[in-house]
């Protein structure tokens, strides 16, 4: 019996003062492709959760991370993989987002985010964000 690969992902939670967050729509091609989600990217071997992000937030984004803090860690299995995602509140960051690899970025309200337009992954994080208080 094989066991399916587990992917250990840095996820970032960037709010703007309109109550906003940072999404990105996944590329068509990838695993769980044409669904939107919250910017972020695997770890790397030897690599802590906060430099994965700050570097994929760099690379991808051009956002310069100074301060985040967790928010969550959500486990999942999806049919051709495991992931395991640390979610972080980027608490201080610089620069403005752009989509560096072609990708669609786009502020969304909190209250208009839908888990439909997520993988199922991201459900627990749509949750948190939209928890009164």
């Amino acid at each position: 019996m094989n066991k399916k690969p587990i992917v250990h992902v840095a996820v970032g939670v960037l709010l703007n003062d309109d109550h906003e967050v940072l999404i990105a729509l996944r590329p068509a091609e990838s695993h769980q492709g044409g669904l939107w989600e919250f910017p972020g990217g695997k770890v790397e071997e030897g690599e802590s959760v906060e430099c994965a992000l700050t570097r994929e937030f760099e690379e991808e984004l051009g956002i310069s991370v100074q301060a985040c803090t967790g928010l969550t860690q959500i486990k999942h299995e999806y049919a051709d993989k495991s992931v395991m995602l640390d979610v972080l509140r980027i608490e201080r960051s610089s620069g403005i987002p752009q989509g560096r690899e072609g990708q669609v970025i786009e502020w969304r309200a909190l209250s208009e985010l839908k888990a439909l337009d997520f993988p199922k992954a991201n459900e627990r994080i749509i949750r948190i964000l939209n928890r009164p208080g």
